[in-house]
């Protein structure tokens, strides 16, 4: 089984790469969370929504990637936005009919179980880009949020709409998507959901969707334990170790603690996966992110238990980073990812 573990710049103490442009954003974004995250665990949302700009869908857009919303679930107002890049221009000499197909992504977006939705400006630029520049059908996955709806409804949501995908057709999916060759990614929360999602589907029969590979950016885990990254780097710069405890709180069951298998996925409470059809894993760490131990210790509990998995190590890179768009770590990480699905689809 194939591994690899990639650092892109190698630093006793790497200081953060952190534009003066994301300090404005990360500055507003911190008061208004404190404004809105209440010590009870409950969440103004009227206060944080009015922050939190939303987008409609772009059926033609400028930058070549349309986007259409399908509710999934009305009964738990689930829906997911997906988004459709401009087809490759046919080759000379081929079937002008002749579609393409496109791997697809489905996409859980970060915002510790609590804040985003799939319409959210900055969950819309990040599925969007993600799209256009690995010529990709991206689904991102609009699932209900903590405290309202705690662990593990979540996961339900995540997984009911890879199901529904499975099962959709030929009029509802474009026929540019193909399912067999298909992938899931999540950024912070959304990499500890998709994980969640991807165990739950190695024991389900699909018809359609074939889970080639698990793409986790930064995802979010944690324990009891506190670990050496999440002491140095409890203030930031981009998520406080106080904020990423009142996230576990928010989203985990009354009355747990931070051992929940939700969160320490291979800590002392957690199941064994090892025999669970577990696709090929990317997992993205960045060095000036509080998480840094946790994903660590993530992509070692993989390893133990049998899985493939690679590990990309950015020693600079914030938490957030991609979503954010720094650079040069985020050119970086759409280069990985495009070289990881290239390989898990030649070894289909």
């Amino acid at each position: 089984m194939s591994r690899s573990h990639k650092n892109v710049e190698q630093s006793a103490n790497p200081k953060p790469n952190f534009p003066w442009k994301v300090k404005l954003l990360m500055g507003a974004f911190s008061w208004i969370s404190d404004a809105s995250f209440r010590p009870n665990v409950r969440v103004n949302r009227r206060l944080f929504n009015f922050f939190d700009f939303k987008v409609p869908p772009s059926p033609n857009p400028p930058d070549g990637v349309a986007s259409s919303d399908t509710t999934f679930d009305p009964s738990r107002k689930l829906w997911f936005r997906l988004y459709n890049p401009t087809p490759t221009p046919t080759p000379t000499g081929c079937d002008p009919n002749h579609v393409v197909g496109m791997p697809v992504i489905v996409f859980f977006h970060g915002g510790g179980f609590v804040i985003g939705k799939a319409n959210s400006i900055w969950v819309d630029k990040a599925a969007r880009r993600l799209a256009r520049k690995l010529r990709a059908i991206v689904v991102s996955v609009n699932y209900r949020l903590a405290p309202e709806h705690r662990f593990p409804c979540q996961y339900e949501d995540g997984f009911d709409a890879l199901r529904f995908i499975d099962e959709m057709d030929g009029d509802d999916l474009p026929a540019n998507a193909d399912l067999s060759r298909c992938f899931l990614a999540g950024e912070s929360a959304g990499g500890n959901l998709a994980h969640h999602v991807a165990v739950r589907a190695g024991e389900y029969g699909f018809k359609r969707v074939n889970l080639l590979g698990l793409i986790a950016v930064q995802p979010f885990f944690g324990g009891e334990e506190r670990v050496e990254s999440e002491i140095r780097l409890s203030w930031g710069p981009t998520l406080r170790l106080d904020s990423a405890d009142w996230y576990w709180r928010a989203f985990l069951p009354d009355g747990s603690d931070r051992d929940h298998p939700a969160a320490n996925v291979f800590g002392p409470n957690a199941g064994e996966i090892s025999g669970v059809k577990f696709p090929a894993a990317l997992v993205i760490v960045g060095g000036c992110d509080l998480l840094r131990d946790r994903d660590m210790r993530y992509c070692e509990g993989l390893k133990r238990s049998g899985k493939e998995v690679y590990l990309v190590d950015y020693p600079k890179a914030v938490h957030g980073f991609w979503s954010m768009g720094v650079r040069p770590e985020y050119c970086l990480f759409l280069e990985q990812v495009r070289e990881f699905m290239q390989k898990q689809m030649a070894e289909y």
